[in-house]
């Protein structure tokens, strides 16, 4: 398969050095064994051609975890384990990635490993072997019975929420740490105080993450970027949210006033109860940035370009939601992954977040804690027509104006000299 040339980068040639770089390995490819109907992975499989049973062989995982290891100058070096559901390929499949990782993991360096599930396959040997290597699990659920129940459901239609929640039970109990990631759709959104108490109060979350469920009617077939300009709607029409028959998102996308309140409710709860007990990662970012650090997410980065995505045959992608034929790299098989990483083609995907953005963004007052979010939700035009505005930018736009003078004082907090 060729690499397709990019709008913004006619070279592709590898850099005489190396900096850090993230890669989420999906060595099962989009396989997984519930059927969210939200999910912006599953049509993967028809994308990209993959077989019935994907599966990264041995020589590709060994020819990964080594070309990883290798591009990277620090001595952390942090796996992340996704699909899909990864949990498919089994505790004998990962217990070879860890023989892998030892093998290749030089003198002075530690190897940290992340695993993102929806946990149903998770069992007492399960969690002895995450405890055993000190893997960190991400556990996706999007709030109590009912809401999370309304698009995470089996191949047959049936809900999950029991299972996950036995998968909690079992984590505690071995003592496994996890994380929560929540899908905030179109219908949750509306519940954010129920969503927020049963991730910390019931399933007692103390990291949290919340992503918002953006994915235009289009996007099993265009890649981001590739839409057609001249069908984007304008900030504020019916067709830029969800709901009407002519969107230019999915029915379960969440509203982007509906995105905005949900933040600002949970952030009010946050800050009045469980400020410094409880992480959540769009506010731990926000407080960064006020402070004048760097983001610590991609997403409200001013730039991108250093979180990559490998699928089962090897194949490398810009980013884990750009895996389309369009912004693939190359192959783990042919190129160090460095190369790939580091390369002018990965700088001009990196450097168009901040360079694409429309005047109306880059004249926001809060564009300093945004940077346009992330490039895939650049789904509409702003007020005078101009492209590459953020699908979220209403709701984006509400919260800060209410949060951004309480992360002020919290900034002025954490800057006072303990006594």
């Amino acid at each position: 398969m060729d690499v397709i040339p990019l709008k913004t980068a006619n070279r592709d040639s590898a850099r005489a050095y190396t900096r850090r770089f993230h890669v989420m390995a999906k060595p099962g490819g989009a396989k997984c064994n519930i059927d969210c109907q939200y999910c912006f992975y599953l049509h993967k499989e028809a994308l990209l051609h993959q077989p019935k049973q994907p599966q990264m062989d041995s020589d590709t995982l060994d020819a990964f975890i080594r070309s990883y290891i290798e591009g990277q100058d620090g001595d952390e070096i942090t796996f992340s384990w996704q699909g899909g559901e990864p949990t498919l390929l089994g505790i004998d499949y990962f217990r070879q990635i860890v023989a892998l990782q030892q093998k290749y993991c030089p003198p002075g360096s530690t190897i940290h490993n992340d695993l993102q599930t929806n946990g149903i396959l998770l069992n007492d040997e399960w969690c002895h072997f995450l405890k055993e290597y000190g893997f960190l699990v991400g556990l996706s659920i999007d709030g109590p019975r009912d809401l999370h129940d309304k698009y995470r459901v089996t191949r047959s239609g049936k809900p999950t929420f029991d299972l996950v929640m036995a998968a909690v039970e079992l984590l505690h109990r071995h003592q496994v740490p996890f994380n929560t990631l929540a899908v905030i759709n179109r219908h949750n959104a509306l519940y954010p105080l129920e969503v927020y108490r049963f991730l910390t109060r019931e399933l007692g979350a103390r990291y949290i993450q919340f992503t918002p469920c953006v994915e235009p009617k289009d996007f099993k077939r265009a890649a981001p970027q590739y839409w057609n300009d001249n069908m984007l709607p304008v900030i504020g029409s019916e067709l830029s949210r969800p709901g009407h028959p002519m969107s230019i998102v999915t029915d379960w996308s969440v509203d982007p006033d509906d995105w905005g309140t949900f933040l600002t409710v949970v952030f009010e709860e946050w800050v009045n109860n469980d400020l410094g007990r409880v992480q959540v990662n769009l506010f731990e970012t926000a407080v960064a940035q006020t402070m004048g650090y760097a983001s610590q997410l991609c997403v409200t980065a001013e730039f991108c370009g250093k979180a990559l995505a490998i699928e089962h045959d090897g194949n490398v992608f810009s980013c884990d939601h750009f895996v389309y034929p369009e912004y693939r790299l190359g192959n783990i098989n042919q190129r160090p992954l460095s190369h790939m990483a580091l390369s002018t083609r990965q700088e001009a995907f990196g450097m168009s977040k901040r360079d694409s953005l429309p005047d109306y963004c880059r004249k926001c007052d809060h564009l300093h804690l945004c940077w346009g979010e992330c490039p895939k939700n650049r789904l509409i035009k702003s007020p005078d027509g101009e492209i590459g505005l953020n699908y979220l930018c209403p709701g984006i736009k509400s919260f800060f104006d209410y949060a951004s003078p309480i992360l002020v004082g919290i900034a002025h907090m954490l800057r006072k000299p303990v006594l």
